[in-house]
């Protein structure tokens, strides 16, 4: 996986492009850069339709993967607002560092970002200790719910024309994400088994939040190699526990997570980390693909 920074670019490009860069795009609303979905989609639902939104990372890509271009750089340096998570797009954090947007909200200010187990493959972020720290917080509707409100104070001082609209914005989707975690919580509140094998660790807080002993095949990277004593430990654990089901997921190859479930002879489902979309369901959302990942587990753990 690349961990390439964008470099500035040299100052006789910078010049020409720089005019066409401004935080107030043609249709006089503000713009606003969000590094990847989940914060896209947070950053779409404050805003309505009082500012555009930038999704730096396209439909169907890695974030882990991001690398800017020289255009979207400058849309970076001419938001009004950038919404982002330091430490998982290396390349973000270096386009916010050489030319800062009028404002950034970084997540890892607002989340306390979880220390990672040793030896589950690379990882991007870290925690305020400096340890390595899983970036998939949006797995807890609560913890998106806290960027959400951050990212609603950042754009009422950007653009305080719209203030109202944005904080009540924040209301309906604080209402929305605290309904969705209600329904994991019923949801899983009555299954046969607590235990998920995933394809990599993107839902420790997922398990966390929810009571449910997660197991990965790989690491925080979705293509990070699982040594063979992992997956001998992985599976025995599905042997003794009876697991009925290994999860891959909809933007990494499910190469892994089908070749443990052919061996031990169970099954296969997705179970979609949602940090993005890909582009076969134009009505996807957060809220949806969470509700279907709650419906594979409550199957897979044979939940009432």
């Amino acid at each position: 996986m690349s961990r390439r920074l964008v470099l500035a670019l040299p100052t006789l490009l910078l010049v020409p492009l720089a005019a066409c860069s401004s935080a107030v795009p043609t249709d006089g609303k503000p713009q606003v850069v969000a590094s990847f979905y989940p914060l896209q989609f947070i950053a779409q639902r404050i805003v309505g339709g009082d500012a555009d939104v930038t999704n730096l990372t396209h439909p169907g890509a890695e974030p882990h993967d991001l690398e800017l271009t020289p255009r979207q750089a400058f849309e970076v340096s001419g938001a009004a607002v950038a919404l982002y998570e330091k430490g998982l797009q290396p390349g973000v954090d270096q386009a916010i560092a050489n030319d800062p947007p009028k404002a950034a909200v970084n997540v890892t200010d607002i989340v306390t970002l979880s220390a990672v187990p040793p030896g589950l493959g690379n990882e991007f972020a870290r925690t305020p200790n400096g340890t390595a720290g899983d970036p998939h917080f949006w797995q807890d509707p609560t913890l998106l719910a806290k960027v959400a409100t951050a990212f609603t104070a950042a754009m009422v001082k950007a653009d305080p024309a719209h203030a109202a609209g944005y904080r009540a914005n924040d209301v309906s989707l604080q209402a929305d994400l605290t309904a969705l975690d209600r329904d994991f919580r019923t949801g899983l509140a009555h299954c046969a088994s607590n235990t998920l094998v995933v394809s990599h660790d993107a839902f420790e807080y997922l398990g966390r939040r929810y009571g449910l002993a997660v197991h990965p095949i790989a690491g925080i990277s979705p293509d990070a190699e699982p040594s063979p004593k992992h997956l001998a430990e992985l599976a025995a654990l599905i042997r003794s526990d009876r697991i009925s089901t290994v999860f891959s997921e909809r933007l990494a190859s499910p190469k892994l997570a089908d070749a443990l479930a052919a061996d031990l002879h169970i099954t296969t489902a997705v179970l979609d980390p949602i940090e993005g979309l890909n582009s076969s369901d134009p009505r996807a959302t957060y809220l949806t693909l969470m509700r279907e990942n709650l419906k594979a587990i409550q199957k897979a753990d044979s939940c009432s």
